[in-house]
């Protein structure tokens, strides 16, 4: 570089070599750019495209090395976050963004997961009346996330304190990026040992991040497996307000990893109180039933004593004793006793009235020891006073 009238005077070559140091000196050498993909083109294994943003646009590039190691492979209109850096190059003062990183912005998974959301749909895949109870009581269920993580421990330890008893079968996948192929691979596995390992239930699960980060599991066919499971399919991805395809496909939808394991197994403690409850019902209960056996034991037995023999024979015996009794205590010889007498005719006939028998007229005076014979000399009826 030389001056010239007191201004620096370069050649392009050095022109462009400061613009350049300029840049590097003067710009982060890592950035964010939120922006859509437009032209992308695959030139000897780079990736060149356009990030535009409706107001302007820049030239990036994804060399191949960089570019077999992204998740996300974009397309034309795709939202996309980028991390990136400046590449000037000298010899044609060209810039351009080197993408070191890139993952879908949230409108693209959003539009990704309505478009899935509108094929599956009508196939009735997300229909409330396909959804099926989960077992009550588990022999074992597996656990489909990455392991080792903090989603995965929340999970066993839930389990351990819930119900201990449930055999749990830990199968780790890769839980982001493009390995939609390899979790359906993983699950088909699963899937296809239900039977032989006794497993009742099957848990998928990721613990926190971005919805982006989720996107792998809006996926059609993974959709499709979960549909066509032969047990019973919990989600418990991400957080609470994260939904994806797979949770509305699977059987029952919890809020968290930890919620999912909340959902299938019982919770020991609260069944201990439950069955001491029914226990103690139970002793209440037979107490009751053996207390009215009991009274309705009583009451046949006062029944049976009322109708034995040997009671009714006695009450028998009672009865004709008080009829002797009245018998004698009516009967005229008890009365001659006391010194009455009973007067007959000849014939033996009660006599009761004068008017029976007349003066000279024979008769016989019956007392308690013997008979009299008599003969009426007169007659003198009684006199009756008049009622006043």
């Amino acid at each position: 570089m030389a001056e010239a009238n007191g201004l620096p005077r370069y050649s392009v070559a050095e022109l462009n070599q400061a613009i350049g140091t300029l840049l590097e000196r003067g710009f982060a050498p890592r950035f964010l750019i939120d922006a859509t993909i437009s032209r992308p083109q695959l030139k000897k294994g780079h990736l060149w495209l356009t990030l535009v943003d409706g107001e302007a646009s820049i030239s990036a590039v994804i060399w191949a090395s960089q570019l077999a190691k992204l998740s996300h492979q974009p397309s034309e209109g795709d939202g996309v976050v980028v991390v990136g850096k400046l590449n000037f190059w000298a010899a044609r003062a060209t810039l351009s963004v080197q993408v070191l990183d890139l993952r879908p912005s949230l409108s693209t998974v959003l539009r990704q997961f309505e478009r899935t959301r509108q094929t599956l749909e009508p196939e009735g895949l997300f229909a409330p009346e396909r959804k099926r109870p989960l077992p009550a009581f588990p022999v074992a269920i597996a656990l489909l996330t990455s392991v080792p993580s903090s989603a995965l421990a929340d999970m066993l330890r839930t389990a351990a304190e819930r119900w201990p008893s449930t055999r749990l079968y830990q199968v780790a996948i890769p839980v982001q990026g493009r390995v939609e192929a390899e979790i359906c691979r993983i699950l088909t596995e699963v899937m296809g040992r239900a039977d032989m390992l006794a497993i009742e239930a099957i848990v998928l699960a990721r613990g926190g991040g971005s919805r982006e980060d989720l996107a792998v599991f809006d996926g059609e066919d993974l959709a499709r497996l979960l549909a066509a499971s032969p047990v019973p399919v919990v989600s418990g991805l991400g957080h609470e307000d994260d939904t994806t395809i797979a949770d509305l496909v699977a059987d029952y939808r919890a809020a968290t990893p930890t919620a999912a394991i909340v959902a299938l197994l019982p919770d020991r403690l609260s069944m201990l109180q439950r069955l001491q409850q029914s226990r103690s019902q139970l002793r209440q209960a037979l107490s009751f039933n053996m207390q009215a056996k009991r009274q309705q034991l009583a009451g046949l037995r006062a029944q049976l004593e009322q109708i034995r023999p040997s009671r009714l024979l006695a009450l028998q015996r009672q009865g004709l004793q008080q009829r002797r009794q009245l018998l004698e205590a009516l009967s005229p010889q008890r009365l001659l006793q006391r010194g009455f007498a009973m007067v007959r005719s000849p014939a033996g006939q009660l006599l009761r009235s004068i008017k029976q028998i007349g003066c000279g007229d024979p008769f016989l005076v019956e007392l308690a020891d013997g008979r009299l014979r008599a003969q009426v000399t007169d007659v003198t009826p009684a006199q009756i006073e008049p009622q006043p």
